[in-house]
């Protein structure tokens, strides 16, 4: 008995070993699969003013009419442009869940005042993650008692935060669009949480206040192991992947359906705006993928307003991702999130039109 229990017990990480092993995951991850791959494309944009094809038409105007191939042919496409981040993010998520130490996150990311909040949208810059593939790490952010202002500070700053993709922006579409994106991202990552903050429920501020004060008193999470992790992260892949798969594979196949033909057609008229907003609010792209999408609109003529709505809304989230936070975010937050990125994107159609981008 006293050998099993010993066994046992080796088989068990004390809580400093669960950070280490969190903090080399998430710095080696992100290193390999986002800072150095970013670094190289930044430099490519620089010189080229492209960061390659629209993954929405490619050259063409207009995307391929709906059928099993074109669903096929976009999400093989996608797929590849995501899978290494998506792998990531499922690790940091259930690694999250097991390695991070819930007395602190409780501490910096689980109170319902702006610090949280704040501290949410920076720690999601280094992340430079596309909204699927931020969406498992929100998750065990969420499961670790972050609060729901700062998770979704945290998911959309991962995507409108990003330095690489405000670097392609500029170098792409032109500075002027970097500071469109600037000018109403930030109030967009910070706004949206300070506002589901203001908008929650007194009953449910005092049930924040008392889970925080739980977990403050509990302390440090015990015992995390390696087994307990891989679990973890095959609960994310079961629980996720299946539905996400099927949703990108319906989306590839009707991007017809939901963007029109583009041309000089589109104009800057206030219908363009709405529905270039809504369809950015619901299709689903990898990272910084709006750059090219806008770069290839505004080639074929189609109007500002439109093309600034698309590049404020593709981004941050998409019916996937809104699919997989479900299981963290009340459908109040998630309609609270959508209407504020919804909202963004006809103010920035809005303004690039006046403005005369």
């Amino acid at each position: 008995m006293h050998i099993a229990n010993w066994g046992q017990h080796e088989r068990c990480l004390s809580p400093a070993t669960g950070v280490v092993l969190l903090l080399v995951l998430a710095i080696g991850g992100l290193f390999y699969v986002k800072w150095l791959p970013y670094y190289h494309k930044a430099i490519v944009a620089s010189a080229s003013h492209s960061i390659g094809r629209s993954i929405l038409t490619g050259a063409a105007a207009q995307a391929p009419a709906p059928s099993l191939k074109a669903a096929v042919d976009y999400s093989w496409a996608y797929g590849k442009a995501i899978w290494q981040a998506m792998l990531l993010g499922l690790l940091l998520g259930s690694a999250l869940q097991e390695f991070a130490p819930r007395a602190w996150i409780a501490r910096v990311l689980g109170q319902s005042g702006w610090r949280s909040v704040a501290t949410g949208g920076l720690l999601a810059i280094p992340g430079m993650m596309c909204t699927c593939c931020a969406a498992p790490v929100v998750i065990g952010l969420r499961r670790q008692n972050a609060s729901a202002a700062a998770a979704t500070a945290f998911w959309l700053g991962n995507t409108l935060l990003n330095p690489a993709t405000l670097v392609f922006i500029g170098f792409v579409l032109g500075w002027k669009w970097l500071g469109l994106r600037i000018a109403l991202g930030f109030p967009l990552v910070f706004g949206t949480g300070y506002l589901i903050n203001r908008l929650t429920p007194p009953d449910e501020v005092l049930a924040l206040q008392t889970q925080w004060s739980r977990t403050i008193a509990d302390g440090e999470n015990a015992n995390p192991t390696i087994k307990g992790w891989l679990s973890r992260f095959f609960r994310l892949l079961v629980g996720l992947i299946p539905e996400y798969v099927l949703l990108v594979l319906l989306l590839g196949a009707a991007r017809a359906w939901i963007f029109p033909p583009l041309g000089p057609a589109i104009g800057n008229e206030m219908q363009w705006v709405i529905a270039m907003a809504g369809a950015g609010l619901l299709f689903v792209i990898p990272t910084a993928g709006e750059v090219p999408i806008v770069q290839t609109m505004l080639a074929l003529g189609v109007g500002a307003g439109p093309a600034a709505a698309l590049l404020m809304t593709l981004a941050p989230i998409s019916l996937p991702s809104l699919a997989m936070t479900t299981k963290v975010f009340s459908v109040r937050v998630l309609a609270i999130i959508s209407l504020a990125v919804f909202a963004t994107g006809i103010l920035a159609g809005m303004l690039a039109t006046q403005i005369k981008f």
